[in-house]
């Protein structure tokens, strides 16, 4: 199981939060994600970090799946449903690879939150803890994170993150995928038709 980082309201990094459903959602995060990139980036990894055994901690496998083999010249995924970035394999899996020069890492995960951010999608610029709500004691990842508040952060709702509903999940995973995609495209000046997921 893949615990879930708390979602802190009083950080000392900006934010932007964003509904979950709102219609312009992934033009939002392309435009935050974009304003975070700094020049002379020459390839972009997304770690969808979390568990495809446990609803509620899906959220970064999805956005993994949804973004394979997209831009391969360019974006590279690790954690996926098929091949998730979990507890057991986290430090394993990046502890065995090195980063080229001019990288940028995006980390996806699903969190806990203020009961007003619930079902909302967060950007935040620098790396997030994976876990660190529950205690676990893993590496900070990401230049910058994407995070799904998908509960409210109460010990008593913890047995819910299993029964968390996947609609939810899928939507804000298809949300954040097609924004990282946008991204990705304006970035590094692919054509207007390029697709934008590789499924969905």
């Amino acid at each position: 199981m893949f615990q879930q980082q708390v979602l802190h309201s009083a950080s000392t990094l900006s934010k932007c939060i964003i509904p979950y459903d709102h219609k312009l959602a992934p033009l939002i995060i392309r435009n935050n994600l974009f304003s975070l990139i700094p020049d002379g980036i020459e390839h972009i990894y997304v770690a969808g970090i979390g568990s495809s055994l446990i609803n509620g901690d899906s959220l970064g496998p999805f956005v993994g799946t949804l973004l394979h083999d997209m831009y391969p010249n360019h974006l590279t995924v690790f954690g996926s449903l098929q091949f998730p970035l979990d507890a057991q394999n986290f430090v394993p899996t990046l502890s065995g690879f090195s980063l080229p020069a001019n990288s940028f890492v995006i980390a996806i995960d699903s969190v806990l939150g203020p009961k007003k951010h619930v079902n909302s999608i967060v950007i935040q610029e620098g790396s997030l803890l994976p876990g660190e709500g529950l205690g676990q004691n893993l590496p900070p990842i990401g230049d910058c994170s994407v995070m799904g508040v998908v509960l409210e952060d109460n010990p008593a709702l913890e047995s819910a993150l299993f029964y968390t509903n996947l609609h939810l999940i899928y939507t804000m995973a298809s949300t954040i995928a097609r924004g990282i995609s946008l991204t990705v495209r304006q970035y590094f000046h692919y054509p207007s038709d390029q697709p934008i997921l590789s499924i969905g």
